[in-house]
């Protein structure tokens, strides 16, 4: 791992804010990456999207507003160190405190930072052990620190403690190593995964530039192997923050057969300010796309709210409001309306154009078969989650 001032002076041309975001960043949040990632730089443009996710810059050192330590407000959902329990039914599984690249947008750098010390196999087995008598949670999500970062054994040995307890049904394990160290995806690793089925792998790919042959035959290892592959996206600001580089990583990634799934707004990270974009944009994105490239393409927008409120997903604004097909919106050209008075709504096609979509005049909705099917746990799934 590259980890010093000359380390990386070895191999970018480091401009003065560079220099003093690596001052700046000693004592407060890690550097590091893998020569592999490294060779991807850029040396000369300080712009590169590889070289903004690896090396600090001045700004990281400064305080935006809304900046958080624990962003995500995980902390206050730690029954022991290496769970957090926000959701009804998932649990995320904290495995290691350390990563193969230290990303300057990192949403758990109070973790990864070391101020917490490493994550033994004491901590992991009483996450293990939490999890064993939880029998709510029923989706695991190992993570981090990055999880791989951890050799076979022992990665091995959390994942199958998992998969031993009867009621967890899906596991995941969020990684970027097919990104930054794809050699660390050998045929042992994606053979081990596969034994554990149901299981998914979910990483992180931000730009195009990391879409070499390398990351590709990482993927379709694990795809090769029947462990499905999901991208999770950050959206930065001025490294990923248009919709042709979206579109670009998207098309690419699912020719590898992995799955766009979330677009995420930046986290109210300590030091992450200068690479967080407005909402507006993310929502334009998602507009100019929609339509212009398949579904498979279109990722959700994410929003992971301050203080543990949780995930919620944006989209643009389609639903104009409810109406009559005879009265179109205020100023509306072009609209399109079936025959008829029926009660409804106006929606906004991709394309612009107002179009009407009426109500069903029978609105019951409730499934009565429900009861049938699933007796007790329709009862119990009802009081406990909400549905």
């Amino acid at each position: 791992m590259l980890r010093t001032l000359a380390d990386l002076e070895a191999v970018v041309d480091l401009t003065p804010e560079e220099r003093r975001g690596m001052a700046g960043a000693a004592g407060r949040f890690r550097v590091g990456v893998t020569p592999y990632y490294a060779s991807l730089m850029d040396p000369r443009h300080p712009h590169c999207p590889v070289r903004m996710q690896v090396v600090p810059v001045a700004a990281e050192t400064g305080e935006a507003e809304g900046d958080l330590r624990d962003p995500l407000g995980e902390d206050g959902h730690r029954p022991v160190r290496s769970i957090v329990h926000k959701y009804p039914d998932r649990a995320l599984f904290l495995a290691a405190d350390h990563c193969a690249v230290y990303c300057r947008h990192c949403t758990r750098r109070r973790i990864t930072g070391g101020e917490e010390g490493a994550f033994d196999r004491d901590s992991a087995a009483e996450g293990i052990a939490w999890v064993r008598s939880h029998p709510e949670v029923r989706d695991v999500i190992v993570s981090g620190g990055d999880p791989l970062a951890l050799s076979d054994d022992r990665i091995g040995w959390i994942l199958e403690e998992l998969r031993a307890v009867p009621h967890v049904e899906i596991l995941r394990v969020a990684t970027r190593a097919p990104v930054v160290n794809p050699m660390r995806i050998t045929g042992a690793l994606a053979a081990l995964l596969r034994k554990l089925a149901p299981i998914f792998v979910v990483t992180h790919f931000n730009h195009p530039k990391e879409c070499t042959a390398e990351a590709r035959e990482a993927c379709e290892r694990l795809v090769d192997h029947g462990v499905p592959v999901e991208n999770q996206t950050v959206l930065l600001r001025r490294v990923n923050s248009s919709a042709r580089t979206i579109a670009d990583l998207n098309h690419r990634l699912l020719s590898w057969r992995v799955r766009p799934y979330y677009l995420h707004q930046g986290d109210l990270a300590e030091g992450t300010g200068h690479l967080r974009t407005p909402l507006a944009v993310g929502l334009g994105i998602l507009e100019a796309l929609r339509g212009h490239t398949s579904g498979l393409a279109v990722p959700h927008l994410a929003v992971d709210l301050p203080g543990g409120a949780g995930k919620v997903t944006l989209q643009p604004g389609w639903l104009l409001g409810p109406g009559d097909p005879a009265v179109p919106p205020a100023g509306a050209s072009g609209t399109v309306a079936p025959p008829g008075r029926a009660r409804g709504h106006w929606l906004r096609s991709w394309r612009g154009r107002p179009v009407f979509y009426p109500e069903p005049l029978e609105t019951d909705c409730t499934c009565p078969y429900d009861e049938v099917f699933y007796g007790d746990r329709a009862a119990l799934r009802r009081g406990g989650n909400g549905w």
